[in-house]
Parts: C-alpha cells; structure tokens; sequence
C-alpha cells in the first residue's frame, strides 16, 4: 500500500465508516447512503455559489471545489462525499481545447479522429493535478470521519466525447473507430486511460478513501465490443491506482448485459443502475462482490408513499448481495427538491442493516 500514514484509511479517520465497511464486504454500523450528483445542481446553495462562476473554473478552484463537495453531506448526512469535479478535468490540465457548454455538455475545438490526431496529443503533467490534490486535501480535512470518494471518468466514455467532440446520442463515432481504425482507438483509449488514473491516482493519495470509475456511455456497446475494445483500457486506469489498496467502484449506465465483464477488469463494488433490480445484478455477478445502487431518480417526484415503497424494495434487493451501498441508479436530477433527498437518507438509516 502506497498510502501516507496520515491518510483518512490509515490513522483510523475512514477505515471503519458504514460505507468503507460495505465497500469492503462487511457489515456496516448503518445502512450507507451517498448520491451520484449530490455535489451541485439541485442545491441552492451550489447555484448561489457557483453564479457567475464556469463550470470547469469552478472545479479547479480549489476553495470553491471543496465547498461544493462538502454541501450535501451537511445538508444529507450522506455517508460520504463525492469529490465535485467533471471527467473532462483532465483533458482539460493537459491543454485540450475543451468547455462545458451550458445545455449541451463537454464540447472539444477539435475532435480526435485519426491516428496523427491521437499522437498530437499532450501528455498530462503531473503537477497540473496540483488544484485537484490541493481541493481533496482541504475536504478531507473537514469530512472528518466521513469518506470522500474519488472519481475518474472511465476511458470509453472520455474518448466518446474527444471523438465526437461533443455528447451524442449513439457514440457512432467512436463504435466505427473501434473497427474501423483498430490501432488509433486503442491509443486514444490509452491515452484517456493514462489521463483518467492519474487524475484518480491524485485524488486517492490527497485522502479519497475509495475511488469510482464513471463509464456514462459503455451501455451503447455490445458485449463483445466492451470486452475487446474498451475492458483493457479500463483496467489500465485502474492500474495506476491499484497498488493504494483503497476500494474500487465500476459504474455505467444501460450496462445491464455488460456487468460481468465490467467487474472483471478488477474493481471491489459494482454500481448497477436503475434498470436492473439488485437481486437481478447479484444472481448474474455470483452473489460475491458488494453492490452500490439503484434508486429510480424519476421516483424523486413521485408521492412519498410511492418513493418509500421503491427505497424499501431497492434495499430489500440490496440485501441479497454481500453488502449493499444505497445510491441512485443514475445522478440527482437538477430540479429535484433537497428536502426530498434528505427525506430518503433519513429512511436509509432509520432501516437495521440486515444481519446485525
């Protein structure tokens, strides 16, 4: 383990929390909750915080990052907090020409579509991670016992957007790539490989006690693609982090069919999104890994009773499994009400962990 003894995991800070005890298989103390997008959008405090701000200015002011990720979990009592930041970041440090266009999402200058355009590519520095590693520092400093996650986009999802420039609806681009210029995709998808691990790899050794691999868009791909195309490239993003010893998440949206192939590129937890009951998820992965999900983020608006009866079945699902995390199959809408998410922790906790 490569972890620095003052580490939240090491001197004791994090290492028996609800959530790192589900992360690691074991009973926790109370049933664990966090959110996908909990940091921003539905909070008013985010929206005043950030006006005037842009979205990837606001993440690499360290103050400013740190704030955000710390207002849900006083707001929640979530069991932990998610690092705010956005998977382009580090496109971003390595001097790509790339912005978060309001409405639309991650657009780049110019698109990577051949293999000249992958070899222009810069390398990311390592000390340009210096505001994420200066904004982990400080939250970490201030969650106390409370774990802070950190996160990566996964290297399908990154290269979708470097290669169609922009969010798309059926990531054609990078599909035809894949078969059509074998050689230029896996250099791209190396290259964010090598980009997202070290953007994690500098959060984990700032004193993120776990680490999750977003992979957006893996549910537009075939089995047989992820596992040729993309599986590789994953696991090489989780090597740079590996050795920390710090728990791994894998999680995508619409991977249903992908799940088994997902875990195996060596993660402890998989995430399973709101299309697959948990029970579901547990039978096809073999019953022994931790799962991490799967609230409905349409049943945020739904009439409580209705909300409630969908949170005590995800749980009972959840129970099946070696251990179970509660979160949302998918991010916190922005219009949801906060009061409402609040609400749902309050109900997590208020339930005894199965088994205790």
């Amino acid at each position: 383990m490569t972890l620095s003894q003052n580490h939240p995991l090491m001197d004791g800070r994090t290492a028996n929390s609800p959530l790192i005890s589900a992360y690691r298989g074991q009973k926790p103390s109370r049933r664990p909750v966090w959110f996908m997008r909990q940091a921003g959008r539905s909070l008013p405090e985010y929206r005043k915080l950030r006006e005037g701000t842009e979205m990837l200015e606001s993440c690499l002011r360290p103050e400013m990052a740190s704030e955000i990720t710390l207002q849900p979990v006083r707001r929640h009592d979530v069991d932990a907090g998610i690092f705010f930041s956005d998977i382009v970041i580090p496109l971003k440090l390595a001097g790509i020409d790339v912005d978060i266009v309001p409405g639309v999402g991650p657009v780049l200058g110019t698109p990577v579509r051949t293999a000249a355009d992958v070899r222009a590519l810069p390398k990311l520095d390592d000390a340009a991670l210096d505001p994420i590693r200066e904004a982990v520092a400080m939250t970490v400093e201030q969650l106390g016992n409370t774990p802070l996650i950190g996160f990566a986009g996964a290297p399908f999802t990154v290269a979708a957007y470097m290669v169609e420039g922009r969010p798309s609806r059926d990531h054609m681009g990078p599909r035809t790539m894949m078969h059509a210029q074998p050689g230029a995709w896996e250099e791209l998808a190396n290259w964010a490989a090598d980009a997202s691990g070290a953007f994690l790899r500098a959060q984990i050794e700032a004193g993120a006690s776990a680490g999750q691999l977003f992979d957006s868009w893996a549910g537009s791909l075939s089995l047989g693609d992820y596992t040729n195309f993309v599986a590789p490239a994953s696991a090489r993003a989780l090597d740079h982090v590996r050795d920390t010893g710090v728990p791994l998440v894998h999680f995508g949206t619409g991977t249903s069919e992908l799940l088994g192939a997902m875990r195996d590129v060596g993660v402890d937890v998989m995430g399973v999104d709101y299309r697959l009951p948990l029970d579901e998820a547990n039978r096809r992965l073999g019953g022994n890994i931790p799962l991490q999900g799967n609230i409905d983020p349409a049943l945020l608006t739904a009439p409580w009773e209705v909300l409630e009866a969908h949170v005590r079945e995800v749980l009972a699902a959840g129970d099946t499994a070696l251990s179970h995390v509660a979160n949302l199959g998918h991010g916190v809408p922005p219009e949801t009400n906060p009061e409402i998410l609040t609400r749902v922790v309050e109900l997590i906790h208020s339930i005894p962990v199965a088994g205790r």
